[in-house]
């Protein structure tokens, strides 16, 4: 609090930097900011920034004012607003746009169709990323469609190229507060290694919480920081305000080190289900509904239970869990975060079908919505087949062009037979003006249809809670429907939802019950946690599949600090207790570090 020059605040989960780091910011906004300065408070997560704000809300020590003059936005956002203000300087066209990840994933399916198979040599690997790269700039310079990816790299080079624009941001934001620095990869440290120049750094990290290695965090960039700004250092590792009366944190820590010391921590409750999917997630149920208890009876509003898994695999096999109803429970409402690929994809076919197919090119752009879904619904990492059946889709519709344009019909056995059908179902439904419900008949038409296609279409739908009354879709929607008798506008006002989602910091903390990979929770936090993993498959004539598991098929060689940290961010987003799901025969090798039989005497209850 007493200190002028850059600071590096380390800490682990709950340990307090982000609400010191409030309070730094109330004071020098009320005394050092001049007029039209603000202070910058960057995060990766949008429900991160949500918990920050809810806490200055809580927080009474700050004026109105000091309020103001607190800006937050994702690193991804503040980044774009560089590039698209100041783009033309470093060659990009004057007019550009945002590429999403599910448009980039398409955009790139050529480029990565040359690349079948996912057993490629080290070689084809760097051939494959470099056929990428090149395809993202060309996308970029040639078209103005910029992905997210480059966004840092392009805002180095503003920056880096530009000192007008440099003074102009720091003279914006004298101070800038980075969350979760551990996780910055090389093209962001330049942009904040840029900013530093100028401006005084805060940066907020954890070294126990680097998950993100893959996508470039450095082991090293704390150190980094410290070389390049001589900070002054601030730890707060041995502090947990989060789970106080509970040793949630220090079962964390244990976990990080695989040094488990206490046969019973308070707040931890390891079961052990039987391997078999009934009795897997009969136990995942009871758990949840017993949590839920636990906070109605502790009288918490807006209480929160997150169920922690390792793959969005298992996201989905929960979600579809909790839907149906068993032994008495009913289905349980709850939200899902998936990969939004294929969630956003599928939404634009839904979207699609909203609007009048008055139009001739109604179906033929319902078809490429569909072929697109294929085509970009794996993300960074499509599947070969996927990329199969969006040929497989453009083929049947060409072979249809070309039999109705002859005035023949097309053979029975084509794959499209049962894509018209459904299409044929929807085009026929009495639409109503509410948004939601309407966005729930079209899901239902597609979900219970002859085409699996638009089966698993509607099934990846069901993760998009953007329709519901309230939000800025549903209300654009309902004046598009009074406007123009009909949703003639679906697509597009549901494609700029989307949008202006990924970049709004509106988002509200998580309440209720959430489903999502362990990864994904980083920067959250959570009243309960349940952590769920996959258990051995038995195959006949083949040695057990022992997929989805936190570490890697559950062998002791595959232990490493990425699956460590994963299960240690996992467990410390409790603020109450955790309970860790984990099957009978084969447990978690983690939790079996030190001592099998010991953890397995854990209670169970």
């Amino acid at each position: 609090m007493r200190t002028d020059g850059h600071l590096l605040v380390v800490g682990g989960p709950g340990s307090g930097k982000t609400s010191v780091a409030i309070l730094k910011a109330a004071k020098v906004s009320g005394s050092e900011l001049a007029a039209g300065q603000n202070i910058l408070f960057v995060s990766f997560a949008r429900t991160s920034l949500a918990r920050v704000e809810a806490a200055i809300e809580r927080e009474h020590k700050m004026a109105m004012e000091e309020k103001r003059r607190l800006d937050f936005e994702t690193y991804h956002s503040f980044f774009w607003r560089i590039v698209k203000d100041h783009g033309h300087l470093i060659g990009l066209p004057r007019r550009i746009d945002v590429l999403t990840p599910p448009a980039e994933a398409i955009a790139l399916s050529d480029t990565r169709a040359r690349f079948p198979g996912r057993k490629l040599t080290d070689g084809q690997i760097e051939a494959k990323r470099l056929a990428e790269e090149r395809e993202r700039a060309r996308l970029a310079m040639d078209e103005g469609r910029v992905c997210f990816d480059l966004f840092a790299t392009y805002a180095g080079d503003i920056l880096c190229t530009s000192e007008c624009v440099s003074r102009l941001v720091a003279e914006m934001y004298p101070v800038v507060i980075l969350d979760e620095f551990q996780d910055i990869n090389s093209a962001q440290w330049r942009v904040i290694r840029e900013l530093g120049r100028r401006c005084r750094l805060m940066a907020l990290g954890d070294p126990g919480q680097r998950i993100y290695d893959e996508i470039g965090a450095d082991p090293g960039r704390l150190d980094q920081f410290r070389n390049v700004f001589n900070p002054v250092n601030v730890d707060l590792m041995f502090d947990n305000h989060r789970s106080c009366g509970t040793e949630i944190g220090t079962y964390g820590d244990d976990l990080l080190t695989g040094r488990i010391h206490q046969k019973i921590y308070e707040g931890v409750t390891i079961r052990y289900f039987e391997p078999y999917m009934a009795p897997a997630t009969a136990m995942l149920v009871t758990a949840t509904c017993a949590a839920q208890q636990r906070l109605v009876n502790r009288g918490s509003k807006d209480w929160s239970v997150a169920i922690l898994v390792p793959t969005n695999k298992m996201t989905q096999l929960v979600s579809h869990a909790l839907r149906l109803p068993r032994l008495g429970v009913p289905e349980m409402f709850h939200n899902a975060v998936v990969e939004m690929e294929a969630a956003i994809l599928a939404a634009d076919v839904i979207a699609l079908l909203m609007q009048p197919a008055s139009s001739p090119r109604h179906f033929a752009q319902f078809m490429d919505l569909l072929s697109h879904y294929y085509l970009g619904k794996g993300g960074d990492e499509p599947r070969h087949e996927a990329f199969n059946e969006a040929a497989r889709l453009r083929k049947a519709y060409e072979e249809l062009f070309v039999a109705q344009t002859n005035g023949k019909t097309i053979r029975k056995n084509s794959i499209i037979v049962n894509v018209l059908a459904v299409y044929d179902q929807v085009c026929a439904l009495k639409l109503t003006g509410d948004p939601d419900a309407d966005w729930r008949a079209v899901r239902s038409v597609l979900e219970g249809g002859a085409c699996r296609r638009l089966s698993e279409v509607a099934e990846d739908a069901r993760s998009i809670s953007l329709f519901q009354p309230g939000t800025h879709l549903h209300q654009t929607l309902s004046h598009d429907w009074r406007n123009n008798g009909g949703y003639r506008n679906a697509l597009e006002i549901a494609r700029e939802a989307f949008m202006r989602q990924h970049f709004s910091t509106d988002a509200k903390p998580e309440s209720g019950i959430i489903v999502m990979n362990m990864d994904k929770a980083k920067g959250k936090e959570f009243d309960e946690v349940i952590i769920f993993e996959g258990w051995p498959v038995r195959r006949k004539g083949l040695s057990p599949f022992n997929g989805d598991r936190i570490v890697r098929l559950n062998v002791r060689e595959n232990i490493n600090e990425k699956a460590r940290q994963s299960l240690r961010v996992g467990v410390t987003r409790a603020k109450h207790h955790v309970t860790i799901l984990t099957p009978r025969t084969d447990p978690c090798i983690l939790l079996a570090t030190g001592s099998i039989e010991r953890n397995l005497k854990q209670v169970e209850t």
